[in-house]
């Protein structure tokens, strides 16, 4: 072989690219077993939804009825759907979700004897976080699952316009009170205020004292996953404005989380922060094209663990007065949780949480999993759907008879 043919080999060996290990192994399934679990997965999220939008469905009239007696209702089913992201989890695609924090919720993160994580955020706050794969909503629907009270009936999530043209699942998220934009201020200003309206509405209770829904909405200040093409979006952003570009997420839009707070003020105490990471995201990479769906629930490819750095800021300290310097505000916080995962990045652990914590029997670490606390709580799901056809049964029977009594 001459000198140029191997040069022309060489390169076009280079030109190949080297297959790159999974972050969390090889697939752990059969094609048979895939196919398998891709039809169980199936029955059983399609199941769960079908009942859940029925149960929506059954409850509707409500709103013309009793509208707070509807929200109510409402928010039970939303609960049905915090079970069947959790339990879907558990089963198809267990992980372990790493918990740490600043001093400011030191004290609001528990371990319990079973193994779980108990959290006691409050029952009104802002939730924000960066938003790395299409999954980051559905781990932290779980926590407010976990929470003292519970609140994965009371969660609100700000959503891009298309969703709601899923089926049986958009539909199901307009019952749920979900906020869906098209990123486009003018247009979506008008539905923020009418939708924050409503979960700033008082309430009054029959001894005459006022009082407030449960509420934690969430928002993805940056407002899509990161990946390639967002990251050369937010560099040039960056450029044309002269602020630095964050290394591991987006710059935060601030417009949209500015007008929330401002209307949600007085009525919310607290913006709770948490920085999400997920196990074997190298540098430079993202994990949108790494934990895929299909591979997370359906090869068994989840990640090893998915990692939380929680922080709280009170709301009457965030500068709500000025839109540039709340912009400021928040572009700081963002630096701040990039800085968090390059140590992450760097070491394999965001810092843990304080000693004061890990003094009074609390671990700089808190592990534990996606899960729910009894296994057969996601019966749950079905239990008003199956009632309704009881009922339905019930009086059909009944109806029969009478006809046959008077024939």
């Amino acid at each position: 072989m001459t000198a140029k043919a191997k040069s022309a080999e060489a390169k076009s060996a280079a030109a190949v690219p080297v297959p790159v290990a999974h972050p969390s192994g090889r697939e752990k399934h059969s094609r048979l077993v895939q196919a398998l679990r891709t039809v169980s997965f199936g029955l059983y999220f399609s199941a769960c939804i079908i009942a859940i939008h029925g149960t929506q469905l059954i409850g509707a009239p409500l709103y013309w009825i009793n509208r707070e007696l509807y929200y109510a209702y409402m928010s039970l089913t939303k609960q049905s759907f915090g079970l069947l992201i959790t339990t879907m989890t558990h089963w198809w695609g267990p992980t372990t979700i790493r918990i740490s924090g600043d001093a400011s919720v030191a004290d609001q993160i528990r371990k319990t004897e079973d193994g779980l994580v108990e959290f006691s955020f409050p029952e009104r706050m802002v939730m924000m976080a960066n938003h790395q794969i299409y999954t980051d909503w559905l781990y932290l629907w779980w926590v407010g699952y976990a929470n003292t009270p519970k609140m994965h009936g009371s969660l609100y999530i700000i959503l891009k316009e298309s969703l709601k043209y899923i089926p049986l699942v958009g539909p199901g998220m307009m019952f749920y009170g979900f906020i869906f934009m098209s990123r486009k201020m003018a247009v979506d200003q008008p539905r923020l205020a009418h939708r924050l309206g409503k979960l700033k509405t008082r309430h009054t209770a029959p001894d005459g004292n006022k009082y407030l829904d449960p509420m934690w909405l969430l928002l993805f200040p940056e407002g899509t996953n990161a990946s390639q093409n967002g990251m050369n979006k937010s560099a040039k952003w960056a450029e044309k404005t002269g602020v630095k570009n964050p290394d591991h997420m987006l710059l935060p839009r601030s417009t949209g989380t500015y007008f929330c707070l401002n209307e949600l003020k007085g009525t919310v105490d607290y913006v709770y922060d948490c920085t999400v990471a997920y196990e074997g995201v190298p540098r430079g990479k993202f994990g949108e094209t790494i934990f895929t769906l299909s591979g997370i629930y359906i090869r068994g490819q989840p990640p090893k663990s998915v990692n939380f750095y929680w922080r709280r800021f009170r709301i009457a300290d965030i500068p709500l007065d000025d839109p540039n310097e709340f912009d400021l505000w928040l572009r700081e916080r963002w630096y701040e949780k990039d800085a968090l995962m390059e140590q992450y990045v760097s070491t394999g652990r965001f810092p843990p949480s304080p000693t004061d914590s890990v003094t009074k029997g609390q671990q700089a670490f808190l592990e534990t999993e996606v899960r729910t606390r009894y296994p057969w709580e996601f019966l749950q799901i079905f239990s008003v759907l199956g009632a309704f056809g009881l009922l339905v049964n019930f009086l059909l029977k009944t109806w029969s008879r009478f006809l046959s009594v008077f024939s």
